[in-house]
């Protein structure tokens, strides 16, 4: 047996844990990040095809006034392009480039649905109200990552004229935490524009975030070389102050009675405090009770159970095609970011109702229902599709065009197909599917010009970044979430039953993304700062 003993270990090799490590590693703490792929990132990743670099996971950044005033706190050097976003409907694509681009969005969504249109002038003011909510939130550097007791500049002319719009702003959006689908039923009766605009702000996501994604994606950046040097910059950093990252680890059982974590090889680890980076399902099935005092053990029991009996949110399908077609045939068609529909019908029922029923009758149902349901599902969706090379221009071979296309899609439908027994096959089905789909609106060259493609499903994200339910924005919006939610409350979203364990990233947060990730990661390691 191994025996080694840390100030902090890390359980976790995602944003959170990263942003943890850096912050320990520069305060002279002894820390190990332990990661159980043999890279880091989770989430945040770029991937090496063919010469071709594709993002997996997250294919954009938004700053909300953390990620920048992270890296310059830190000292990272990271050069960003811009990343402007388009939406697509059929045959019309426009470029969102600034606020008064929402006009533009507007005439799109009255083009295809004439009938609405008086829906659609209601809808676009709250559209406009919540970006401005957005806009505040973000208005100033996280306070979090600056030097309070040194930058009076900040304070007295940032923070201090910010805090009461901040504060005015929270109690306005704690009162929309449903989910953007739900909200909209409210005013909009019209299924199919109630659709696509659900599509083009996450239906799931609480309406007041949702919505208020247009100010997002006006302010999207690209870094240098994809996404996943987001990551690597901070594990650089770490290992520049001394911190130690060990991959290809998979812990499988935590004793917070005795401060010791154990991975597979039963390698043994001890720690003073202890940071759990990653999936909270994953963390609360590990632990062991041994030599708990009974007030720790009630409150574990509880915690326990609440996480366990939660969901994670949505996961995705992600498409990499390796293009033999320049980048400027896709310039002249969109930016190297796009929502598209195919289809203005919208899912309507094939979302939900027809999926529950498929997923009712479990291992019983056909194969010719599920695929019947997959082709409609796959003409009627909405697309996320980026296309790297369009914002960097390293990101493909001369003459060459690689593009990630993704979208929203039920992790257990493909558990009922891999107990069926032809996971392979329906995988294989929505590849071809979606390149069909692209081929006959879009891009009409795809299905001649395209020369490799592989893909990602839910299952592959849980298998990869070890996320319950293959979730990608942590908790599901639908039920009540195990999280934090409000962010005056944001310290103590990293809390746990025990006062040496900490928790961070994308499930101790709702709604999460990259910034609460980071934000939960430094917190964690302030706190465990302070605790020592």
């Amino acid at each position: 047996m191994i025996i080694m003993n840390y100030d902090t270990i890390i359980v976790g090799g995602g944003i959170a844990g990263l942003t943890a490590g850096a912050y320990l590693a520069r305060a002279g703490k002894e820390v190990l990040l332990l990661e159980k792929n043999s890279i880091c990132g989770g989430l945040v990743n770029t991937i090496e095809h063919n010469g071709f670099s594709f993002d997996a996971g997250l294919k954009a950044l938004e700053d909300a006034g953390i990620i920048k005033t992270m890296l310059h706190d830190l000292g990272i050097e990271l050069p960003f392009y811009p990343n402007p976003v388009s939406i697509g409907i059929e045959d019309t694509i426009i470029a969102l480039t600034e606020r008064e681009s929402i006009e533009t969005y507007k005439n799109l969504l009255i083009k295809y649905y004439p009938e609405s249109v008086n829906e659609i002038n209601r809808l676009i003011p709250i559209v406009e109200k919540f970006s401005k909510y957005v806009d505040t939130l973000y208005a100033v550097e996280n306070p979090e990552f600056k030097d309070l007791k040194n930058d009076r500049d900040f304070i007295f002319t940032k923070l201090l004229p910010w805090l009461p719009k901040f504060l005015y702003t929270l109690n306005s959006i704690n009162k929309l935490m449903m989910p953007v689908e739900s909200y909209l039923q409210k005013f909009i009766t019209n299924r199919s524009l109630l659709d696509m605009i659900a599509q083009h702000f996450f239906r799931d996501m609480p309406a007041f975030f949702a919505l208020g994604y247009f100010s997002l994606y006006l302010n999207y950046f690209y870094p240098a070389g994809g996404t996943g040097m987001l990551a690597k910059v901070l594990e650089d950093t770490m290992r520049s102050h001394g911190g130690e990252i060990q991959y290809n680890t998979k812990i499988t059982r935590v004793y917070p009675g005795i401060k010791k974590i154990y991975d597979e090889t039963n390698a043994e680890y001890g720690y003073n405090t202890l940071i759990w980076a990653s999936d909270l399902k994953t963390f609360y099935a590990h632990l062991l009770d041994n030599n708990l005092d009974k007030q720790t053990l009630r409150a574990l029991r509880k915690k326990q159970q609440e996480i366990l009996l939660s969901r994670g949110g949505d996961s995705v399908f992600e498409l990499f095609l390796e293009v033999d077609e320049p980048p400027e045939t896709f310039k002249a068609i969109t930016t190297g970011h796009l929502l598209y529909a195919p289809s203005r019908k919208g899912l309507g029922d094939v979302h939900k109702g027809e999926l529950e029923t498929i997923l009712a009758q479990g291992n019983s149902i056909t194969k010719e229902i599920v695929m019947d349901w997959l082709e409609r599902f796959l003409a009627l969706n909405t697309y996320e599709i980026s296309i790297p090379v369009l914002k960097d221009p390293k990101m493909a071979p001369s003459g060459k065009t690689g593009i990630v296309v993704n979208f929203f899609i039920a992790y257990d439908i493909f558990n009922v197909v891999q107990q069926a027994g032809w996971y392979d096959e329906f995988r294989e089905r929505i590849e071809r599917g979606v390149i069909e789909v692209l081929s006959k609106s879009i891009f009409p060259m795809l299905k001649e010009k395209c020369k490799h493609y592989f893909s990602y499903t839910p299952l592959s994200i849980k298998n990869w970044a070890g996320t319950s339910e293959g979730a990608i924005t942590g908790w599901s919006f639908s039920n009540a979430k195990p999280a934090v939610s409000n962010m005056l409350q944001v310290n103590k979203s990293v809390q746990t039953p025990f006062c040496d364990i900490f928790q961070a990233g994308q499930w101790t947060y709702s709604p999460s993304g990259v910034p609460m990730a980071i934000l939960t990661g430094k917190i964690a390691s302030r706190m465990i700062l302070n605790h020592n």
